[in-house]
């Protein structure tokens, strides 16, 4: 009687064990939960006036947990010692935010969480949740709207800050590079609109920034930015348009360094153009030097003979903007070598040139020294444009279609600056069948002169461009590689034949930018499009 107790009891408890076991996993074929958590309370109350504490929490119906609080959080107006966010890396059915500022006195705050609340089970987000306090009597209730583009690409950046800075006694231009600002918002990762709510009413600066380190300070190297012309006063029914972009770099001379024997690389920020090296120290009578540029950095490469017995040498960096002594220690070292190189390497197009270079200067070419012969044999006649700040030759030619070409340089055809000289070269060049390419026509319509038009790839890298002046019935891109092309016409306004960005100081905008839809050019075919141009 107690042996068939105890097997009744055991099989009771086994399957009581496996029907626990089975609860604990989710049932198939069931709906899947797509529903966000709830909020039963909040302490302090959301929208609460006259805050004094340092603690809020946010209560849920389900136990939540938070992601991506770095990006997603943005709080307005911006503290100064981050509060402290939890559950970070756990769950729980409250969110506690502690203050470790000290809070502004009749002042809003706007705690703007984004899509960083979800719930635990399914990751279901409490979506673009907000939670305002007043540190006074009442709640700021203001706002100031807009959107975001690209200047120069059809879309903007995500996660791009924008910000109001108070106009008042205190407010300067340098305001964005030292003090974060009085109000901010994000666009976060899917949005070109913005909207900064909880405003007070008054003047104020409006400014855009991609903030690469997250300082909601302006630092020229590393961020995007866009400012509004003109100050705007709040309220205001007006949606503004701000033009993400990125300044040209202030010019700065850095530390020069000797690279290997009489080479000394003289590295810059910014534009080189206007950039003059002086060398400040005695040398002989004999000294001679040659300044080229660096095909991969940002440097000035300064070449020099003869050898100087020296520790160091002193040069002065001249621009147009600054001027600046530097001492460049000088140690015995290996010269570089000659070594030509070539582009374009196999098909050259009918309409580009065949380029040489070289890694130290070339100071002499002799052309009886080279001939140009193409498949039947012909001697086919080039001349030669000499780049001397790129150290580079350009040898022009007509070309055939379905052609093969081949030049051939003999030794001592090229002499460097330290009397090096090459030896037999053989390049070897061919053009594709005239079938193998299409053309694209362009009729413009209320454009206004000069431009650019460009033909690009879908990440903006610039395959063809023209640069035109005057009016004109059409403009044709000829010999055009088949692939789908994207069109972005530059104005330029300074006709510098290049664009220019803005600049926030000198409170210059960046030139307008026009965009059009994408064509699809194929071998053997031509199309034609009508770009037709609005007031911006």
């Amino acid at each position: 009687m107690n042996k068939t107790l105890s097997n009744f009891i055991l099989v009771v408890f086994l399957s009581l064990f496996f029907i626990n076991c089975a609860n604990r996993g989710t049932p198939g074929g069931g709906p899947k939960d797509e529903t966000p958590p709830n909020i039963i309370k909040s302490v302090p109350e959301n929208y609460s006036t006259n805050f004094t504490g340092n603690e809020i929490r946010v209560y849920f119906d389900e136990y939540v947990k938070i992601k991506d609080l770095q990006k997603q959080l943005i709080i307005s107006p911006p503290m100064k010692t981050q509060p402290e966010v939890t559950p970070l890396g756990g769950a729980s059915k409250y969110i506690t935010i502690k203050i470790h500022d000290t809070l502004l006195p009749n002042t809003t705050y706007a705690f703007n969480f984004g899509n960083s609340i979800a719930d635990n089970n399914e990751g279901n987000p409490y979506p673009y949740y907000r939670y305002v306090l007043s540190t006074g009597d009442y709640i700021d209730s203001l706002s100031v709207s807009g959107n975001i583009v690209d200047a120069l690409k059809k879309q903007p950046e995500t996660f791009v800050s924008v910000s109001l800075y108070e106009v008042d006694s205190t407010f300067s231009d340098s305001i964005i590079y030292k003090e974060t600002p009085r109000y901010i918002t994000n666009t976060l990762d899917s949005l070109t609109t913005f909207s900064i709510e909880n405003i007070k009413e008054g003047k104020y600066m409006l400014i855009a920034l991609k903030d690469g380190n997250g300082d909601n300070k302006f630092q020229q190297k590393t961020d995007q930015i866009a400012f509004y012309k003109d100050f705007i006063e709040v309220p205001t029914d007006s949606l503004f348009t701000l033009k993400l972009f990125s300044e040209a770099l202030d010019f700065n001379s850095t530390r020069p360094k000797l690279l290997s024997g009489e080479k000394i690389a003289f590295g810059y920020e910014g534009d080189h153009e206007g950039m003059a090296i002086e060398l400040l120290s005695e040398v002989p009578p004999e000294f001679e030097y040659r300044v080229t540029k660096d095909p991969k950095t940002d440097s000035l490469n300064y070449w020099y003979k003869p050898r100087l017995e020296v520790d160091s040498l002193l040069f002065k960096v001249i621009h147009p903007t600054m001027e600046k002594d530097h001492t460049v220690r000088i140690s015995k070292q290996e010269r570089d070598s000659l070594i030509i190189e070539t582009s374009p390497s196999g098909t050259i197009r009918f309409d580009e040139p065949f380029r040489i270079s070289a890694n130290t200067p070339l100071i002499n070419i002799d052309t009886n020294k080279m001939t140009l012969i193409d498949r039947d044999s012909t001697q086919i006649d080039f001349t030669t444009e000499f780049d001397t700040i790129t150290n580079t030759y350009a040898f022009n030619f007509d070309k055939t279609e379905d052609n093969a070409y081949n030049m051939q340089i003999l030794p001592e055809a090229f002499v460097d600056f330290f009397d090096n000289k090459n030896d037999t070269l053989n390049y070897y060049l061919d053009t594709k069948k005239a079938s193998d390419f299409g053309y694209a026509r362009f009729t413009l319509v209320n454009a206004k002169y000069p431009l650019i038009i460009q033909l690009t790839d879908k990440d903006g890298n610039i395959k063809f461009e023209q640069f035109i002046v005057e009016n004109s019935n059409f403009i044709d891109f000829l010999n055009l590689s088949p692939s789908v092309y994207h069109i972005r016409v530059i104005h330029d306004t300074n006709g510098n034949k290049k664009y220019d960005p803005g600049n926030y100081l000198k409170k210059i905008q960046p030139e307008h930018v026009s965009h059009f839809k994408e064509i699809e050019i194929r071998a053997d075919w031509g199309i034609s499009e009508t770009l037709q141009f609005t007031s911006e």
